[in-house]
């Protein structure tokens, strides 16, 4: 099975203000494209966890537009892993959607077994997952979330 989030730290929670220490984020976490630090990096996690939600279309529209406000006020403050954060929101929102879209009660695996998937078991949860889709491609294609992302990474490089 997949390792959880938990599996990046000792600890549950981080004792980091990645605000104030950007580049321990790119250590840390790392600008692959993932989910990893979603539920654990701050103050970023308090800003944008109470904004998310995928329960239907009409829940993740209203969560996708919040979570692009803050990804909005990131981008003008120049704030690279809050950009990056909002984008992991949306990726999980898609994420989280498609796997219940795919698998009811979102069971993926029973004892330790890939599931088949079904299509669709959740029709609802589809939906939540395109909502969530087109604003994670609107934040990882931006032109200057591609730029900060470069920069990032040249520097750790």
């Amino acid at each position: 099975m997949p390792e959880d989030d938990e599996s990046e730290n000792d600890s549950p929670e981080d004792d980091i203000d990645y605000r104030k220490h950007p580049e321990k984020y790119v250590e840390k976490y790392g600008i692959d494209g993932s989910e990893k630090g979603v539920f654990k990096a701050e103050p970023y996690k308090s800003e944008l966890l109470p904004h998310w939600s995928y329960a239907d279309s009409e829940s993740a529209e209203e969560s996708a537009r919040k979570l692009g406000k803050k990804y909005e006020r990131y981008r003008e403050n120049g704030d690279f892993v809050g950009m990056d954060m909002a984008r992991k929101y949306c990726q999980m929102g898609f994420t989280r959607a498609m796997r219940y879209a795919k698998y009811p009660c979102e069971k993926k695996y029973i004892d330790g077994k890939e599931r088949e998937p079904k299509r669709w078991a959740d029709p609802k949860k589809r939906e939540a997952a395109k909502v969530f889709k087109r604003r994670w491609d609107e934040m990882r294609h931006d032109e200057k979330y591609q730029t900060l992302k470069e920069e990032y990474r040249n520097r750790t490089q």
